[in-house]
C-alpha cells in the first residue's frame, strides 16, 4: 500500500531539548517519511509541540515549523486530534500529571522520563493497562539499548537472577578515560562538560542520581515487584581517585559505576548503584567511553549483554522512534501492549548482609607492627585478606588490600576499626568488586 493512502497517526510531543529536537528532526525528515510509514503502517504526523519558550530559535530542528510551537502542553494534550503523546519534558511535574491525563483517555504515551518512572511508574502502568493504552518507556534506561524491551517480553517466562549494568553515559566516560589517561576525576569532568558529555551541574550523573532511577526500573521490571527509589543504594564516583583506577588497572581490574538488581533470598531482592572494580576479564570492563550495557542473568537464559550508545540526542530519539511505531500498529489494531507482571511478593533489603569483596587502599605511617595493627582490624571484623602489596615508603607508604567475600556489616565494622589505628593516616578507597572468584554477588 503507498504510504500517502495509509491512516494518519497525529503525535502531540511535550519537550524539544536535546531528545526532542532530534526526535523531530526523525519524524520531520522527509527522506525518511515513507519508509516510516510502512514500518509503522500509518503515517506519522506532528500535531503540536509543546516547549517552555515559543519564540526561542531552534537551529537543532530546521524542519520544524513555527506553528507546531506552543507553551500550553496541557491544552495540547487534551486536543481531540491527538492519537499519541510523546512526553520528553522530565522532572516529576508537570510530566506527571500530563501524562496521566493522556492515559485516562485511552491515549498511548511514549516517555524517557526515568525519574518519573522510578517515582511513579507501577501507577501509570496500572493507568494505561486500566484504560487499555499503552505505556512505552524504551529510552528511560540505557538509550538506544533495548533493556525494557528485552526485560518486558524477550524474558518474560525467565527467573531472572541479577540485572547490572553501565547505564550512565557519563560517568562510564569519566570513569574510562581516567583509566586511560591517569587524569584526575576533575580534569576528566571539565573535558567531558566541554564535550557536552556531562551537564553544566552533573550532580544527577556524577552522584548516581540517575543511574538509581534506572536500577529501580530495572528491579521492578526484573522482578514483579515496586522498588521505591528510596529503597536504592546510591553512591557516586567523586570519591573515586585517580590512584585507584590505576590500581585497579595494575591488579586486573577496571572501574566502573554500576546499576544492580539481584534476588538474595527468599522474598528479598536488593537495588543498588555504586562504583565497582570489574574484573577484566568481564565483559563490562570492556564497555568504554559514553556507552552502555546490561548484563541480563537468568536460571535458564544464563548470561546475556545488551550494548550500544547510552547518552545523545539522535540514540535516545531512536530508542523513542521504535515505542512510537509499536505503539501506533497497537493503536491501529485496538491492541495494547502486555503490563509488566507484578507480583509484590519480594521486598527491596539494605546493604548490612550483602556479600562482596573488596579492595581497600589504606595510606599508613611505614614503621614496624603496622600491617599487624591493620591485620587485626580485618581479622577481628572476620575480614580474610587474599592479597596485599604495598607501595612507597616513609610517609608516603600504601597498602592495597583485596578480601575475600565478607559482608558490608562486617566492612563497615572494619573501616571503623581502621579508624583507630595510630598508623592509619587515611582509608584513600573502598570499592567493591566482582569477576573475582569469590565475588560473593
Amino acid at each position: 500500500m503507498p504510504a500517502s493512502s495509509l491512516p494518519v497517526i497525529r503525535i502531540a510531543i511535550l519537550g524539544c531539548g536535546n531528545v526532542g529536537a532530534a526526535l523531530v528532526e526523525l519524524l520531520l525528515d522527509p527522506a525518511g517519511a515513507d519508509d516510516l510509514a510502512t514500518r509503522a503502517g500509518a503515517r506519522l504526523e506532528i500535531v503540536g509541540v509543546a516547549v517552555s519558550d515559543a519564540s526561542k530559535p531552534r537551529p537543532s530542528a530546521p524542519h520544524l515549523a513555527q506553528e507546531l510551537l506552543t507553551e500550553d502542553a496541557a491544552a495540547l494534550v487534551g486536543r481531540d486530534d491527538v492519537d499519541l503523546v510523546v512526553e520528553l519534558m522530565g522532572g516529576l511535574e508537570p510530566a506527571g500529571s500530563l501524562i496521566s491525563s493522556a492515559l485516562s483517555r485511552g491515549i498511548p504515551v511514549v516517555t524517557g522520563n526515568k525519574a518519573l518512572l522510578a517515582d511513579r511508574g507501577l501507577e501509570l502502568g496500572d493507568l494505561a493497562a486500566a484504560h487499555g493504552t499503552d505505556l512505552g518507556f524504551e529510552a528511560a534506561v540505557g538509550g538506544v539499548v533495548p533493556v525494557i524491551r528485552t526485560l518486558r517480553e524477550s524474558f518474560a517466562g525467565e527467573q531472572i537472577t541479577r540485572v547490572m549494568g553501565i547505564v550512565n553515559g557519563t560517568t562510564n566516560f569519566i570513569l574510562s578515560t581516567m583509566a586511560e589517561r591517569g587524569s584526575s576525576y576533575g580534569e576528566v569532568l571539565a573535558e567531558a562538560q566541554a564535550l557536552g558529555y556531562a551537564e553544566a551541574d552533573p550532580t544527577a550523573d556524577v552522584e548516581g542520581f540517575d543511574a538509581a532511577a534506572k536500577a529501580a526500573i530495572l528491579a521492578r521490571l526484573a522482578f514483579g515487584c515496586p522498588v521505591p527509589l528510596d529503597a536504592v543504594h546510591r553512591e557516586g564516583i567523586t570519591s573515586v581517585r585517580d590512584v585507584d583506577v590505576a590500581f585497579a588497572r595494575h591488579l586486573g581490574f577496571a572501574v566502573k559505576l554500576l546499576a544492580i538488581a539481584e534476588r538474595v533470598g527468599d522474598g528479598e531482592i536488593s537495588a543498588r548503584v555504586h562504583p565497582t572494580m570489574v574484573s577484566i576479564d568481564h565483559p563490562l570492563a570492556a564497555v568504554g567511553g559514553a556507552f552502555n550495557a546490561v548484563f541480563i542473568e537468568g536460571e535458564a537464559s544464563g548470561p546475556v549483554m545488551l550494548y550500544g550508545q547510552g547518552a545523545g540526542g539522535k540514540p535516545t530519539a531512536s530508542a523513542v522512534l521504535g515505542d512510537i511505531i509499536d505503539a501506533a500498529r497497537r493503536r491501529l489494531s485496538g491492541t495494547s501492549a502486555p503490563t509488566p507482571i507484578s507480583t509484590m511478593d519480594r521486598v527491596p533489603v539494605g546493604l548490612d548482609e550483602l556479600r562482596s569483596a573488596f579492595y581497600l587502599s589504606i595510606d599508613v605511617a611505614d614503621r614496624p607492627g603496622v600491617l599487624a595493627a591493620v591485620a587485626t582490624a580485618f581479622g577481628d571484623n572476620r575480614i580474610s585478606i587474599r592479597s596485599m602489596e604495598q607501595v612507597g615508603l616513609g610517609d608516603e607508604a600504601r597498602l592495597i588490600f583485596l578480601t575475600h567475600a565478607a559482608t558490608e556489616r562486617d566492612m563497615a565494622a572494619t573501616l571503623a576499626a581502621l579508624d583507630t589505628v595510630d598508623a592509619v593516616d587515611s582509608v584513600g578507597g573502598v570499592l567493591r568488586v566482582i569477576g573475582s572468584d569469590e565475588e560473593g554477588f
